[in-house]
């Protein structure tokens, strides 16, 4: 009997469902995608990719619903996020005028330094670009080893850039506020609001930031706790910039000219 061995050459695509071949290639070829395969009888197939990322496409089951954002998804590995994010900013912009932050199909905002963000396509998949360097014992918020403020901190992080929920996010920092605030030192309750300003941003509650702002600007820090509180204010400009069209773009080689 033959021995078989498997080798490091294995290339795995995954199969996603889509509700309409007509929306979910329209979504894709607009970031950037190319069609390679499209079919709709006997039965719908579909085959899209973008340098090394490909993904398929088959019929979703009855019952799928969009709006529940749980169809399929699939993890993109990839050696930095940042230019990928970039990428598929700038071609949202130059396919809809506008980055798609919300809504789905959507890209998730990214944070310099992050390790990955999410792209939510019109069925509800989402595609997870991850960078290959991430720690594998990642903390997902709510580390026991934290305390206070920066335990709530770490759980937002996770709402943000793992959960996608910012409403969340929001919910934590005024529930911190709202019990602990008026005891807390001035910078911890300067980072809170600096921490919920970029939260509502990202939700587009823009008048809600502006009151959250107008409370920050009334707390007495000193110089070294202003820079701290100065440092999350530049999360909350980035933000602004990339919702705005603002930011300066970059895309990753995808082996395309």
């Amino acid at each position: 009997m033959t021995e078989t061995t498997t080798r490091p050459t294995e290339t795995m695509v995954p199969t996603l469902p889509c509700v309409s071949v007509d929306e979910t290639a329209d979504f894709y070829e607009a970031i950037g995608f190319t069609v390679t395969f499209r079919q709709t009888k006997p039965y719908v197939y579909l085959a899209m990719n973008w340098g090394g990322v490909v993904v398929h496409f088959g019929s979703a089951p009855p019952g799928t619903d969009p709006a529940r954002e749980d169809a399929g998804g699939c993890l993109v590995m990839v050696d930095s996020v940042a230019p990928y994010h970039a990428a598929i900013t700038q071609a949202m912009r130059q396919a809809y005028g506008k980055v798609l932050a919300k809504g789905r199909p959507r890209i998730t905002r990214y944070r310099p330094g992050a390790t990955r963000f999410t792209l939510v396509d019109p069925t509800g998949n989402s595609l997870i670009f991850i960078q290959r360097d991430e720690p594998e014992e990642l903390e997902y918020g709510g580390s026991k080893k934290l305390t206070g403020l920066a335990r709530v901190l770490d759980n937002v992080r996770n709402f943000r850039e793992f959960k996608n929920d910012d409403q969340a996010a929001v919910r934590a920092l005024r529930s911190w506020l709202r019990r602990h605030g008026d005891q807390a030192p001035p910078v911890e309750r300067a980072l809170a609001l600096a921490t919920l300003v970029e939260a509502l941003v990202a939700l587009e509650s823009r008048e809600e930031a502006e009151d959250a702002m107008a409370t920050l600007r009334t707390i007495p820090l000193g110089e070294e706790e202003r820079r701290r509180v100065e440092a999350e204010l530049a999360h909350v400009a980035n933000l602004n910039r990339w919702l705005d069209g603002d930011e300066p773009t970059s895309g990753p080689d995808t082996g395309k000219d």
